[in-house]
């Protein structure tokens, strides 16, 4: 990491969103949410956003392009590209946006049979970490939530069977 890119602590807290979610399934399976273009389309973004994949390439050097469309109906373009994945223990990508650029890590944690979320989300400046505050530290905490809603509807589906390493079928 570059100088430049940490502060007099030491650290990058100043240009970071923390945060964390138990998520009632094991870790396979929440990492299946994320892999699974058609799953993660149903719960990734915050509350009353849909989004529509156009490439999802789920491997270091992937790209993922995608459109978020909230719920004014105002359409919201999207790259990435992953440049880390560790099934099912760990996914780096990079916001690829002159405007709105960050490095998302998202670790699953096995807790049990429960899975440790955790999410950071890394600005280029705590001036623009600053800015976005009020809605970015929102909008991540409802994506949670959303994942977490998820699994739970999963597993209320009576029709759904899990394989011996807890995918679903």
């Amino acid at each position: 990491m570059a100088a430049a890119e940490v502060t007099a602590a030491g650290s990058t807290a100043d240009r970071e969103f923390v945060h964390s979610r138990l998520i009632d399934a094991p870790t396979r399976r929440v990492f299946a949410a994320f892999a699974d273009p058609s799953r993660l389309a149903r719960w990734w973004g915050p509350d009353g956003f849909t989004s529509t994949f156009d490439v999802f390439e789920l491997r270091p050097g992937g790209r993922w392009i995608f459109v978020m469309h909230g719920p004014d109906g105002t359409d919201h373009p999207n790259e990435s590209v992953f440049v880390e994945v560790d099934a099912p223990r760990r996914i780096v990508l990079e916001h690829l946006s002159a405007s709105h650029h960050f490095v998302l890590a998202i670790a699953f944690e096995a807790r049990g049979e429960q899975t440790l979320v955790g999410w950071r989300q890394r600005f280029d400046s705590a001036e623009h970490r600053q800015r976005i505050a009020a809605v970015v530290a929102e909008a991540n905490e409802q994506n949670l939530g959303r994942l977490a809603a998820e699994h739970a509807d999963l597993m209320h589906d009576a029709t759904m069977t899990t394989t011996p390493t807890g995918e679903l079928r």
